[in-house]
């Protein structure tokens, strides 16, 4: 039960991202819906094909369609300030990166995966919906514009699969988890930490 409200709330939260992003690049309202879905629903749909479970969940539960199209409303009427969307976007896609790289571990650990598998996967589920965002928004995608973008998401992952290894289930280790993701990426960001790039004669 708590995997499936963490996912929806990670779900909302990056519908909110890609809505945010929609109203940025001044998108009609079917846009802004559009980019609320994918954002919301991508990682969510690798994760699943990825491991087998398919249907996805989000063709097999009305509420995985409803959530990330109510955030897309949501933002569409009530989005503040244009000068104050860069900020929010980045503080939710934090938010929404933490909250799919531990369910996504989550759900991938309940499928047999292994440890690194499972981080992998993790990992995936959490940068998918902001990569497909970014592609159809025109943007280079977050995770190739040398952000530490999918090492927090690894992090938070891992965090769950070495709990789950060790056999230790306590029930604030996932919070945990998203916190540790969620404020390394936030710190990222506002120190602009890069990853390295490679050296040129």
């Amino acid at each position: 039960m708590a995997l499936h409200v963490l996912d929806l709330i990670g779900i909302f939260v990056f519908g909110i991202t890609g809505a945010l992003v929609g109203v940025r690049k001044q998108l009609d309202v079917f846009g802004i819906q559009v980019l609320a879905l994918v954002t919301g629903l991508g990682g969510g749909f690798i994760r699943d094909v990825l491991i087998g479970a398919t249907p996805p969940t989000a063709l097999q539960d009305w509420r995985y369609l409803v959530v990330p199209v109510a955030a897309g409303l949501l933002t569409f009427f009530l989005h503040p300030g244009i000068e104050r969307l860069e900020r929010l976007v980045n503080i939710f896609d934090a938010a929404g990166l933490g909250l799919f790289c531990v369910t996504g571990a989550l759900k991938a650990i309940d499928y047999g995966l292994s440890p690194l598998s499972a981080a992998l996967l993790g990992t995936i589920s959490g940068i998918g919906g902001g990569v497909i965002r970014d592609l159809l928004s025109g943007r280079v995608p977050v995770v190739l514009r040398r952000e530490i973008y999918a090492t927090p998401a690894f992090l938070g992952a891992g965090i769950v699969v070495v709990a789950s290894a060790l056999d230790y289930h306590a029930l604030w280790v996932p919070y945990v988890a998203v916190a540790t993701c969620f404020v390394i990426r936030l710190l990222a960001i506002r120190r602009g930490w890069n990853a390295p790039l490679p050296r040129t004669a």
